[in-house]
This record gives C-alpha cells, structure tokens and sequence, in this order.
C-alpha cells in the first residue's frame, strides 16, 4: 500500500484503524472458525507480525514532514498497530498544490529513494495480490508524485493489480485549490491509462450522508464510516438505482453480518440498471460474510463501475476548460515541463471516457434496429481523428489569433459529437 500526500495520509491512518479494529473484533462477534479465518486473512493482507506487534504494511510519501510526523506518532499511540520505522519518505518543500511539480520534479528526483521502500515491502509478502495507493487529486504532492508513483509501479509490478483511491475535491462556490481542476484533469487522465481500477472517494457526497442521514453536526474522518443496515436499505439502493440514470458495467455487493444468507438482492439483478448488451447475471456479484463490520449488526457496501461520476467528472472537465482557454495559470505548469499539447492530451482522454460512459444508457436504442458494436467502433475512430486535428488549437490561436470563445466551443462541440 502506497499512500502519498497530505490528503492520502490522513485517510490512510484512519483506514489502518478501521482494518485493525475490525480484524480483531472479529473473533469475539463471530464465533468459530468463520471469525477466525477472517481475522487471519485479514491481519495477513494488511499488518506484518513482528516481535508480537503490528506493522501496517505501507510506505508514506509526502513532501512536508508535518502530516506523516504525526500520523506515525498517532500509530504509535494506539498499541495495537503501527507503522514500521523506515517506512515513510517526507522532505521539508511542499508541491505548491501544482501538478506538475510533483509529476515532473519531485516523482522523477526521489523515484529510486520510494521505489526502494515500496520493494522493501513486497519482498516481505509471500505472494503480492496487488497494490492500493491511496491520494487525493486536488493538491501537487498526492496527484502528482501519486501519478507519477503508479506509473514507476506499473512499470515495476506489470502482473500486479494497481487500485487507486481518490479523494474527489470539495466542489464549493470558490475552490479551495483555484488549480484543483486542473490537477484533476491531470491525475485522472494519466491513472486512466496505468492503473487498473480507480475507486472515488466524493467529498461532498460522504458530507451531505453525514449531515443530512446521520444528523452530524461536526464531522470527522471517523464519521465517513456509513453502514446501510438490513434488508430495506438494500431495496432503497437498488431502487434508487433504478430511478436514475444511472447505468452500470458491473456492481459488487458486499454483505456483512448477522443474517446476510437470508438477504435477497434480487432487485440489483434488473435489467434497467445495466447496458442491454450486458447480462444482468454476468454483470453483478455478491460477496458475504457472517463476520460483522465494526461492530454493526448488519452492513451493506455497493461498488459499482457506473454513470455516476460522470457530472462531476463533466463539471471539473468543463472548469479546467474554461480556464485554459483563457490561458489562466497554464504558465505554473508549463514553468515545470507539462506542455499545452498535454493538457489538450488529457481533455482529449477524459472526454473519451465521458463519451463511453453516457453512451452506456444509449447504446441499445441503436442495436434494437440494426447498428452493432463494430458500427460504433467505427464511428469512434472516425471522431478521434477529428478530434486530433483540433489539438494544435492554442497554437493557431497565437498564430491567428483565435479567440477564447472559438476554442470553448470546440470543447463543447467534441462532447456534443461523441454523445448524440
């Protein structure tokens, strides 16, 4: 486990908690040998026994000493885990809240000094299942030097599976990064082509469940531990689903507690909540066990692959957008190496993605009369030409003197020709 930045330690350490807690808990609530194996496996994956003592299996990364300092003293305190000594990396400069200063100066200055802790680790594991990075995509040191992290990663582990966890920005009036989207742009376009899955963390959302459902006046990191208890939860997820536009490639749930044999998920295996061309069977999976989480009676966790991080991921698109066709603060990344060509690069996947994404509710409307799959394939490669053609826009527009308004509307214009 890999866990960068400011953002990526705080939550990381909360997560450490939470495994450890759950792992022991889980013999004394589940009796017989189902606790035991849980508690085992669990301990094995996540923690390394040494001299009767608990060390989290994970490297911190950050470039200012001051989170990981006290993220490792808090470890400490807890006598029941902590984190290995050596086992963190900070330096006394920050990344500014730039991207490209962590992806382009501190990822490639301190690769050997991390990657020798990151292999320090594997080696200690009888057989690597796989890497988690944990890192925000707002700030310069988590989505950066994380970029450029699980690029060295890939590289390094080709056969290993990469799961990024992303801590999606706060999306308030004023930003509190004003360069939060193009950070993101950045992070989320690179990790599209490294990592294997990425699992979103929203702010906002996680917030609005505590306020508004848990009637949480002050929030923590200890409050952004929702369970959805019982079997009527289950209906409303499934339900909710349903009603929105949301379509999904694949969803996994995952029931723990007392009872989850009993718990009938029938309702998630509807044809509504998936892409035509996709069995309902094939696309959806059920994980139990009788073993309780963290002390809830019942708890219900739905991972799903979907259409719904696609408006937010379309504002923050849109935003950076905005501001590059102005031209605003593109000179605090180019300063570092990221070119214009770049960030045309990164807009050009993203709205790929957004396109696959939206299409996904659209697609059978087609095949029902006719078109296949190797039609829009077609179609496709016909616009990414399109697109490519309109990369070099900001240099025609020192040449020419286009004005903003033109290149704003060939953004528009490529999302409007991928999804009608």
């Amino acid at each position: 486990m890999s866990i960068l930045g400011q953002c990526g330690n705080q939550v990381g350490q909360e997560l450490f908690s939470v495994l450890i807690s759950d792992s022991l808990e889980a013999q004394r609530q589940c009796r017989g040998e189902p606790g035991r194996a849980y508690r085992d496996c669990s301990l094995e994956r996540f923690f390394r026994e040494h001299n009767e003592a608990s060390y989290a299996r994970a490297v911190l990364v950050d470039m200012e000493p001051k989170v990981i300092t006290h993220a490792v003293a808090t470890a400490a305190k807890s006598s029941t885990w902590k984190y290995e000594d050596g086992s963190y990396f900070c330096q006394k400069q920050g990344s500014g809240n730039n991207w490209a200063n962590g992806f382009c100066v501190h990822g490639p200055r301190h690769e050997e000094a991390v990657s020798d802790l990151i292999r320090r680790q594997v080696e200690r594991c009888d057989r690597l299942a796989g890497i988690l990075t944990m890192m925000s995509v707002a700030g310069g040191t988590g989505s950066g030097m994380g970029t450029y992290i699980t690029q060295c990663l890939r590289d390094s582990y080709p056969h290993s599976f990469i799961l990024n966890q992303l801590t999606w920005p706060y999306v308030p009036s004023t930003e509190a990064v004003i360069v939060q989207n193009y950070n993101s742009v950045l992070t989320l376009s690179h990790l599209y082509q490294w990592s294997d899955a990425i699992l979103v963390h929203e702010n906002d959302t996680v917030h609005k469940i505590c306020a508004k459902l848990m009637n949480i006046k002050h929030i923590s990191f200890c409050d952004v531990r929702v369970p959805l208890n019982g079997q009527p939860a289950l209906e409303r997820m499934a339900e909710k689903t349903k009603q929105g536009f949301n379509k999904s490639l694949a969803n996994v749930l995952i029931l723990r507690g007392k009872d989850v044999s009993g718990a009938d998920p029938e309702a998630f295996l509807h044809p509504g909540l998936y892409s035509s061309w996709l069995p309902a069977g094939t696309a959806f999976s059920t994980w139990r066990s009788p073993v309780p989480f963290n002390g809830y009676e019942k708890s219900a966790t739905l991972v799903s692959n979907s259409q719904s991080l696609l408006k937010p991921l379309d504002d923050i698109v849109g935003k950076a957008w905005n501001m590059f066709a102005s031209k605003a603060y593109v000179h605090q990344y180019t300063k570092f190496g990221i070119s214009e060509e770049d960030f045309l690069d990164s807009f050009t996947a993203l709205e790929q993605v957004i396109s696959s994404y939206r299409h996904l509710a659209y697609f059978h409307q087609y095949t029902k009369f006719g078109s296949s799959e190797e039609g829009f394939l077609d179609s496709f490669t016909t616009l990414e030409q399109v697109i490519s053609s309109h990369r070099h826009l900001p240099r025609c527009r020192k040449q020419y003197g286009s004005s903003s308004e033109q290149i704003h509307t060939v953004r528009r214009g490529r999302v409007t020709n991928l999804t009608e």
